[in-house]
């Protein structure tokens, strides 16, 4: 398993071939024993293995073609709809509708979905996370019908890879890790802790492609610019609103 986790890789290109119910069912039961709070699994997985549904899901996530080529989508939600229900019907009364809810049932399901992408790789399988789930949320509560108290946090496509790209590049473990406490970093250690990613060779020409002066200029000014982080977070907390997760008031 640590070999797993030391050789990730997200795979963009698939194989046609379908993936086998044993190995979905497997991948699927590993995802229901990760952590969660309160032992509640406040989350849901949707799968969807359906072309017309995929052809939806790939126009929501900006027309990336793994959505199309991998033949299994996996969304992961924040589902407090099936808890409430289920405490309605015990004669308790339920107050999860508010945004520290919302904020638990996504880490349960940020939780469910490393194992699935875990044990994924472990059968053979590739996978690649869809960061624009997030960004597009209303499309998806449109798309796969998700209830009030249900907001999707990550997507997954899966399948047998169709490439082997190099691993990813990683800062080195103590640019993220304190120990005790957190220690501020010094310019000089933000210098350290960035300085083999940004003396790469793919670097240096990603930086000359983009006509930028840094790697962090490509962040700022191309990927996750500030106009979008706010725009799009406007429409998730709106989301959040219409999804009954904002009711913090007495």
């Amino acid at each position: 398993m640590i070999d797993t986790l030391f050789n990730h890789r997200s795979i963009r290109k698939f194989k046609t071939c379908e993936i086998e119910n044993t190995k979905l069912d497997t991948l699927l039961e590993a995802a229901t024993r990760a952590s969660n709070t309160g032992n509640m699994q406040a989350y849901s997985i949707v799968v969807t293995r359906d072309a017309a549904i995929r052809k939806q899901l790939w126009e929501a996530h900006f027309k990336q073609d793994m959505v199309l080529s991998a033949p299994v989508h996996l969304t992961f939600c924040s589902d407090f709809n099936r808890f409430s229900q289920w405490c309605t019907q015990r004669n308790a009364d339920p107050g999860y509708d508010n945004y520290l809810s919302f904020l638990t049932g996504a880490t349960d399901a940020l939780l469910a979905a490393q194992n699935a992408v875990i044990a994924a790789e472990s059968l053979g399988l590739g996978a690649c996370y869809l960061g624009t789930v997030t960004w597009m949320a209303d499309h998806f509560i449109r798309i796969l019908e998700l209830p009030k108290l249900v907001v999707p946090v990550a997507a997954i496509v899966m399948g047998y890879p169709d490439e082997t790209p190099a691993l990813t590049d990683r800062l080195p473990v103590e640019g993220v890790v304190h120990y005790e406490k957190y220690q501020k970093y010094s310019p000089s250690a933000i210098d350290s802790i960035h300085a083999e990613k940004e003396a790469l060779e793919s670097t240096l020409e990603l930086i000359k492609i983009n006509g930028k002066e840094t790697l962090a200029q490509i962040f700022t000014d191309n990927r996750y610019t500030r106009a979008d982080n706010r725009s799009f977070s406007r429409t998730f907390l709106k989301t959040l609103a219409q999804q009954d997760f904002m009711s913090n008031e007495d």
